[in-house]
């Protein structure tokens, strides 16, 4: 939902003027080989509480990042929970829609996605000519998105609203066309999802084949639960691992997860 005040917000001069902050991190980052943890939070599954609680872990974890976003999002607390987040940390917030209504002009990047793996026209740029006037007068800095679902062996939202069929986890020949289309279309991103809760997350083989032809920083998400899978994706060539649903379960993980991830020898 807008804030009534969203047209104010969005042409203060005091919002800082940073252009491609968030995007020009994940680029110096992949450049040194360091990879990144993110750590997706749902607005409807979070409490103030709760949320304070996983604030204080992801800073005392070094988190790199928090995506805040979910494939329905139906509590209207997005405003809520951004600005908790940017209240109590330095932390940048970027947003992972479901859809265009899941936007708010107080986080700092939206990954504007483009389901590539699908055949719905609607979420390959359909929905996307509806909210660009209020994307770009968010002042949020856009950072495209190549949206990838992979068959993690459980049906998923994403999917179910989406009306497309995962990707064969199986196919890293697919996966890998799909992610260069992805690239030479312009997507400054490749994110690869194997869905909340999946019960395969993405195979380390198809993580390195899709890594070894493209630049763009690539994102893995779905089905990790342990810091030695996060570790396994990082070494394959994952850029950036994204866990949600396991810190939900246990938000002790983060401590695990970010130092399995931030393990990864960089480039010498």
């Amino acid at each position: 939902m807008k804030p009534k005040n969203f047209s104010h917000f969005c042409n203060s001069t005091n919002r800082p003027c940073m252009k491609n902050r968030i995007y020009q991190s994940l680029l110096h980052h992949k450049s040194k080989g360091q990879k990144s943890f993110a750590v997706l939070v749902d607005p409807d599954k979070v409490t103030v509480k709760k949320m304070d609680e996983l604030l204080t872990l992801a800073v005392d974890a070094k988190v790199d990042y928090l995506f805040v976003g979910g494939s329905l999002v139906i509590s209207n607390r997005l405003d809520e929970v951004v600005q908790q987040a940017k209240k109590n940390c330095d932390i940048p917030v970027v947003l992972f829609p479901g859809s265009p209504s899941q936007i708010t002009p107080y986080a700092d990047a939206l990954l504007y996605l483009s389901l590539i793996s699908g055949r719905n026209p609607e979420l390959l740029i359909g929905q996307h000519v509806i909210s660009a006037p209020f994307v770009k007068q968010s002042g949020l800095e856009i950072i495209s998105t190549g949206y990838m679902v992979v068959d993690g062996g459980a049906p998923t939202t994403v999917s179910y609203i989406s009306n497309a069929t995962p990707m064969p986890a199986d196919k890293n020949e697919i996966a890998m066309c799909t992610a260069m289309a992805g690239e030479m279309l312009g997507m400054k991103l490749i994110y690869m999802d194997a869905g909340s809760g999946a019960k395969r997350p993405i195979t380390e083989s198809m993580i390195e084949k899709v890594s070894q032809v493209i630049e763009a920083p690539l994102v893995i998400g779905g089905g990790i639960t342990d810091p030695e899978k996060a570790y396994r994706n990082c070494k394959a060539g994952a850029d950036v691992i994204v866990i949600g649903n396991a810190i939900e379960k246990d938000a002790s993980l983060i401590k695990e997860m970010s130092a399995a991830i931030h393990s990864v020898p960089a480039l010498s």
